[in-house]
């Protein structure tokens, strides 16, 4: 017998008012920091208190990728906590945009924000005693988070649960503290299990305020490996605020924040040589924002005398700045 030819499905011809709408899509400029897990533009938070105004974030600039490992470093009162808080849902910023996962953090109900935090972010304090609770047990800290999103407290939620927290655990080399209350534990024990606590519901980014803050130096290598842990085998986007040169020297991004505004990273990247040798290659970066201003060092001012105003050319590659040359103009 012949085979009859399967009729392959019509396929309906798009029509011109798509065609057209198509095409004004892929001219349209993309919006700033389109696709990135954390986007700040313009950023402000001012507080008031007795009639005085601290502005604590000063137009800010931020992008973040997907799956990114950065540090957030500055002087004490730069603004780096402020912005954490803001993208932890913890604070609303004054004016501005931040967008943390798609989620527009200015524009969120209370419910929202509420189901932000525990979905979208996870939030480790620099106090250790401040991420767990006391009563329970390491594994019961890491299942409350999922207990309080609401699921049914049925049999296959609970083996759910239960194989989450045992993921996390194993993943964070502290299956052997399951049992144990937090005062049964050490300061980098209890960080760690508060680094599963803030991951039990999967989220794509984690926010972390000093960590390694009150650990000592070897402690605090541990916790940094865990952090590169959860950003490397579970993909997720992991900011860290810190004041630790060892941890800022260990991520592929850092980022200075100097009087409420970005004003230098640097970006380190793993090369390989001619002998198959491998090394870390390190650059430094003066921030330059959508208006096109630029924070530069202050040793460079100071080793220059530059203050007031500067004198600004345009050679054939690049932007020459010198101090600047008119007496009391």
């Amino acid at each position: 017998m012949k085979s009859t030819p399967q009729e392959r499905p019509t396929v309906e011809a798009p029509s011109l008012q798509e065609l057209r709408q198509r095409a004004l899509a892929a001219a349209s400029p993309k919006a700033y920091g389109a696709g990135a897990a954390i986007v700040c533009d313009r950023l402000v938070r001012i507080f008031s208190s007795e009639g005085i105004e601290v502005q604590a974030l000063q137009g800010l600039e931020l992008t973040i990728q997907q799956g990114d490992l950065v540090a957030l470093v500055g002087a004490s009162g730069s603004g780096k906590s402020t912005l954490l808080t803001i993208l932890a849902g913890l604070d609303v910023p004054t004016a501005g945009t931040a967008t943390v996962d798609g989620c527009d953090l200015l524009e969120m109900s209370a419910k929202e924000r509420l189901r932000y935090r525990r979905e979208v972010v996870g939030f480790i304090w620099q106090q250790t005693a401040r991420n767990l609770l006391p009563f329970l047990t390491a594994a019961e800290n890491i299942a409350l988070p999922m207990q309080l999103r609401g699921r049914r407290a049925t049999a296959a939620g609970s083996k759910g649960r239960a194989a989450r927290v045992a993921e996390l655990m194993d993943a964070l080399e502290i299956g052997h503290l399951a049992h144990r209350r937090p005062n049964e534990l050490s300061g980098g024990q209890q960080q760690r299990v508060a680094i599963a606590v803030a991951m039990a519901n999967n989220p794509p980014v984690l926010l972390a305020d000093e960590p390694t803050g009150e650990l000592d130096s070897e402690t605090a290598g541990v916790i940094f490996e865990s952090f590169r842990t959860v950003n490397r085998e579970l993909g997720t986007t992991v900011v860290i605020v810190t004041h630790d040169p060892m941890v800022a020297a260990e991520v592929r991004r850092t980022v200075a924040i100097r009087d409420g505004r970005t004003s230098s990273e640097v970006l380190r990247r793993t090369v390989t040589d001619e002998h198959g040798e491998e090394s870390v290659n390190e650059r430094e970066y003066v921030m330059l924002d959508r208006t096109g201003r630029v924070q530069l060092p202050v040793k460079f001012l100071e080793a220059l005398g530059m203050e007031h105003r500067v004198a600004v050319d345009l050679a054939t590659d690049h932007i020459e700045i010198r101090p600047d040359d008119l007496v009391g103009g």
